[in-house]
């Protein structure tokens, strides 16, 4: 399988939805973005986490490119945002060393 993070370095969306993201993802808050795009109860760590944010982004660009009716770019926004700031989080925890 591959790894989350280089899986994510690929992904191709459209340039300013990117950027948005990366701005959005400064003030990105892990309790409040995750409990409102997973729902509410326990935050899963942050593999899970990105991967669940992974499997939700992929279906809403789906609907993005199928131009449906019910995509909502808010949505898809936030969930890049979430994306992105689970990223940073993961790199972070991965870069602490072990003691």
């Amino acid at each position: 399988m591959q790894d989350i993070l280089s899986m994510l370095s690929s992904l191709r969306r459209p340039r300013l939805l990117i950027r948005a993201a990366r701005i959005g993802a400064r003030d990105y808050c892990r309790n409040r973005h995750l409990q409102r795009l997973l729902g509410y109860g326990a935050i899963p760590r942050p593999a899970a986490a990105l991967m669940r944010l992974v499997e939700l982004e992929r279906e809403m660009d789906d609907a993005r490119r199928a131009e449906e009716a019910g995509y909502s770019l808010t949505r898809h926004l936030d969930l890049l945002i979430a994306m992105m700031g689970e990223a940073q989080v993961l790199k972070a925890t991965r870069a602490q060393p072990v003691s």
